[in-house]
């Protein structure tokens, strides 16, 4: 099934270096973005530091953030960012 007339999906994936978990869901992501015909752009951010935790509305890596928002719907009210 092909999505037609849809924007393009911004999608930024927001990690620490050396996540295990970042290629994988990077991987899956295309994969379901190819299945779906939905045209993605997909940007990583690596954080490293406090203030680009909280700029990034980092929760914990990955965190997966679709047009602005937490893929995790649950996530979505919580403000407790922050790089330990």
């Amino acid at each position: 099934m092909t999505l037609m007339n849809r924007d393009v999906v911004q999608v930024k994936v927001v990690c620490t270096e050396g996540c295990a978990n970042t290629p994988p869901t990077i991987q899956r992501i295309r994969e379901v973005a190819a299945e779906l015909g939905i045209p993605i752009e997909l940007t990583q951010v690596l954080v490293s530091t406090e203030e680009k935790a909280q700029e990034h509305r980092f929760l914990g890596s990955p965190t997966v953030l679709v047009n602005g928002l937490d893929l995790d719907p649950t996530m979505r009210s919580q403000t407790a960012f922050g790089f330990t």
